[in-house]
C-alpha cells in the first residue's frame, strides 16, 4: 500500500561510520529509530567473532550514542532469543548490545527499548525458503537434529508487534514478543513436503546433518527471573529488569572494542569474560 505525502530517503552507511551517521541524524532529525542492523548467522559469527563484535556491539553503541546526542524520542533495538543464556558468539554480542542500551537509557532523555523475539517465517535466512529450494530440487531436506525446536512468527505479525512494542515500551525495558509454542523443525519439514503435494519419505527424504557451531537444540525467550514477566500488550511481555551497573557495562564494551582489533581467540575470550 502506498502512503501519500511521505518522503522516503535512503541513506547508505556503515553503523560504525560516525561521520556519515552524524550527518544523517543532523539532516533528518529522526524522532524514532528502529535499529535492526546485525550479523545474525550463528555459524558464520562463530568463525568471525571480531566482526560480530564490531557490527553487533560497537555498531549498536555507535547508533545508540548518536540517538542520545541528537535527542531522538524513541529508539527500538531488535534483539533475539539467542541472547538468552547465549551459547554462540552471535547471541553473546546481542546480549551485550541489550545491556549497553539499558546502560545509556539510565541517563538519557531518549526512550531506549529492546524487543526480543525468535525466528520469522519466510524471512531472509529462514529455514522455510531453504526447505522450499530443497523441495524444488527434489530433496533431500536437511535438518540438523530430529529434536531441534525453534520459535516462529509471520513477517506481518513480527512487524506489527515490533511497532506496537515501540509505542508501549518504557525506557530501558526489554520487551519479549509472545511466540507461542516452539515448533519442531522436523515437523515443519514434513509439513512443507505434504503441502507441496509430496510424501515423506516416498517422494522426498529428510537427512540429519548435526548441530552447527554455536547452535542450541532449543531456544528460550526468557531468563529465569523473567518467567513471570508482566504482560503489557496482548502478545508482548515486559522482562523484569536487573539493576544496571552502567560503569561496568561501558568498561565491558571498551574491553570488547580492544578485542575486536585482536585475534579470534582474544575476541572469543573477551566475550566469554563479559558475558
Amino acid at each position: 500500500q502506498q502512503i501519500k505525502d511521505v518522503e522516503l530517503v535512503y541513506a547508505i552507511a556503515d553503523v560504525n561510520d560516525q561521520v556519515t551517521l552524524s550527518r544523517v541524524f543532523r539532516e533528518h532529525q529522526p524522532d524514532l529509530v528502529f535499529h535492526a542492523a546485525a550479523y545474525k548467522h550463528v555459524p558464520l559469527m562463530e568463525e568471525n567473532p571480531q566482526i560480530a563484535i564490531r557490527n553487533n556491539v560497537l555498531g549498536t553503541k555507535s547508533v545508540v550514542d548518536l540517538a542520545d546526542r541528537f535527542g531522538v524520542d524513541r529508539f527500538v533495538m531488535i534483539s533475539t532469543d539467542k541472547a538468552v543464556r547465549p551459547t554462540s558468539v552471535m547471541g553473546s554480542t546481542k546480549l551485550v548490545a541489550e545491556k549497553y542500551l539499558q546502560a545509556v537509557a539510565a541517563t538519557s532523555q531518549t526512550q531506549f527499548i529492546t524487543v526480543r523475539f525468535g525466528n520469522v517465517l519466510n524471512s531472509a535466512g529462514s529455514v522455510v525458503p531453504t526447505f522450499r529450494r530443497q523441495i524444488l530440487a527434489g530433496g533431500p531436506l536437511t535438518v540438523t537434529h530430529p529434536e531441534m525446536t525453534r520459535f516462529f512468527m509471520t513477517i506481518p505479525e513480527a512487524v506489527q508487534l515490533v511497532l506496537q512494542a515501540g509505542a508501549v515500551g518504557e525506557s530501558g525495558h526489554v520487551l519479549i514478543l509472545d511466540m507461542g509454542e516452539p515448533v519442531k523443525i522436523l515437523d515443519l519439514a514434513k509439513d512443507m513436503i505434504a503441502l507441496s503435494g509430496l510424501r515423506y519419505p516416498d517422494d522426498i527424504d529428510i537427512t540429519f546433518t548435526g548441530l552447527r557451531p554455536g547452535e542450541k537444540m532449543y531456544e528460550e525467550l526468557f531468563y529465569g527471573n523473567e518467567k513471570h514477566a508482566e504482560k503489557v500488550h496482548e502478545k508482548i511481555f515486559c522482562a523484569a529488569r536487573e539493576p544496571i551497573l552502567t560503569s561496568v557495562i561501558k568498561q565491558n564494551v571498551t574491553r570488547l572494542e580492544r578485542a575486536a582489533q585482536s585475534t579470534r581467540h582474544d575476541a572469543r575470550a573477551a566475550l566469554a569474560e563479559v558475558i
